[in-house]
C-alpha cells in the first residue's frame, strides 16, 4: 500500500475520530481486568480460557496481555511468534480462536527478557489502548501482572471504569495476598465484581476430591472484599485439571479442546455468568445531538 492508501485505511477504521484512548469513559466496551495477589495461581490460563469462552457466547472479545514481564497469553492461545500488522501508526492485532490479542511478546525476540521501569510500562499499556485497533468490542479482557505494581496503577488511571476479577487458590495464605490487588483496584475507582478460586481440588476416580491446596480461599477472599452495600461473590471454583494444563502447553484452550472436562465446564459457567452483565449507558455520551 502507498502512504496515501494507508492513511485512508487508518481514517476509515477510526471512523474519522482522532487518535485517542479507545476505551475511555464514553466507550460501551466492558473492561474485565483479571488480577491476582501473587504469581502461579493460573491467572493467565483463566484469562485465555475466559476470553475464548466469551467469544463462543457470541461476544466480540479482545485481550490485552498487560503482564509485560511474564507475558504468556500468545502461547496459551496458540499464536506464539505471531506479529501484529502495522498500517501507518495503527496496529492491527492477531486473532486467535475468535479473539483479538495484543502482547509485548509480539514485539520482542524469542527468549528475550523485558526489564523496564515504571514510565516505559505506562507508555506500553497506553499504546496498547491507543494505537492497537480492536474495533467495536463487547468485552476487553486484560491479563494483569500479579501484585500491586506500576501496571495495576497505570490501568487504574487509564481505565477507572474497569471491572476486576480476582483469582486466588484455596490456600488461606494466597487468599490474604489476593485481597491486596483488589484493594489497589478500588483505590483507582475500579469495581471488584467477583473472585475465582483456581486449583480447587483434584477429582479422584472414586468421586472424592483431593484438596492439594486446602479449601476455602476463594470464599475467604470474597468475604474480606465484601461490604454491606457491595457484596463480592465467588464466581466459580476451577478444579485441578491435566487437560487444562495440556491445553495451555498446546495453545488450545481447554474450553475448546475438551469442553466436557470439569475445569472447562466450570470456566464456561463463569463466562456465561459474566456474559449476561450488560454494558451500562448511565453517564455515557451517546453521540447524539438535539435538532
Amino acid at each position: 500500500m502507498t502512504r496515501e492508501e494507508r492513511d485512508a485505511l487508518t481514517e476509515k477504521l477510526r471512523g474519522g475520530r482522532p487518535k485517542a484512548l479507545q476505551f475511555g469513559p464514553d466507550s460501551l466496551t466492558r473492561i474485565l481486568c483479571v488480577t491476582s495477589g501473587k504469581g502461579g495461581v493460573g491467572k493467565s490460563t483463566l484469562t485465555a480460557n475466559l476470553a475464548v469462552s466469551l467469544a463462543a457466547h457470541g461476544l466480540r472479545v479482545g485481550v490485552v496481555d498487560a503482564d509485560v514481564f511474564g507475558f504468556s497469553i500468545p502461547g496459551l492461545l496458540g499464536i506464539a511468534g505471531a506479529k501484529p500488522t502495522k498500517v501507518g501508526d495503527m496496529i492491527l492485532p492477531p486473532v486467535a480462536h475468535g479473539v483479538k490479542v495484543i502482547s509485548i511478546g509480539m514485539f520482542v525476540e524469542d527468549g528475550a527478557a523485558v526489564s523496564w521501569r515504571g514510565p516505559m510500562l505506562h507508555r506500553t499499556i497506553q499504546q496498547f489502548l491507543t494505537d492497537v485497533f480492536f474495533g467495536d468490542l463487547d468485552v476487553l479482557v486484560i491479563d494483569l501482572p500479579p501484585g500491586t505494581g506500576d501496571v495495576a496503577i497505570s490501568l487504574g488511571q487509564l481505565l477507572p471504569q474497569a471491572e476486576v476479577v480476582v483469582v486466588t487458590t484455596p490456600q488461606q495464605a494466597a487468599a490474604e495476598v489476593a485481597e491486596r490487588s483488589a484493594i489497589v483496584a478500588r483505590q483507582t475507582g475500579q469495581t471488584v465484581i467477583g473472585v475465582i478460586e483456581n486449583m480447587a481440588g483434584l477429582p479422584q476416580p472414586d468421586g472424592t476430591v483431593l484438596e492439594l491446596f486446602g479449601s476455602g480461599g476463594g470464599a475467604e477472599t470474597a468475604r474480606r472484599l465484601s461490604t454491606e452495600d457491595k457484596p463480592v461473590p465467588v464466581l466459580g471454583s476451577i478444579p485441578l485439571s491435566i487437560a487444562l494444563r495440556e491445553g495451555g502447553d498446546a495453545g488450545v484452550p481447554v474450553v475448546l479442546a475438551y469442553p466436557e472436562d470439569a475445569a472447562a465446564v466450570a470456566i464456561t459457567a463463569i463466562a456465561a455468568r459474566l456474559a449476561v452483565r450488560e454494558r451500562g449507558l448511565a453517564g455515557r455520551s451517546l453521540g447524539l445531538s438535539v435538532t
